[in-house]
């Protein structure tokens, strides 16, 4: 899966970009303040997308 498109899926569902860091950006589901680093890598598993949503309470993809 490409990192634009989750990026894309968590933001349509609410989530909000919280801070950079080095090799991560760390994303935030307002509604139950749950955070989860995200890769920098263009390419991820569609099974570490999917653990992502799981983290913040979203739909999955």
């Amino acid at each position: 899966m490409k990192r634009r498109d989750l990026i894309k899926h968590l933001t349509d569902n609410g989530c909000v970009l919280m801070r950079e860091g080095g090799k991560y950006s760390v994303y935030q589901n307002p509604k139950n303040l749950k955070e989860v680093p995200i890769t920098r890598h263009p390419e991820m598993e569609d099974f570490a997308a999917r653990k992502i949503c799981r983290a913040l309470e979203i739909p999955l993809l």
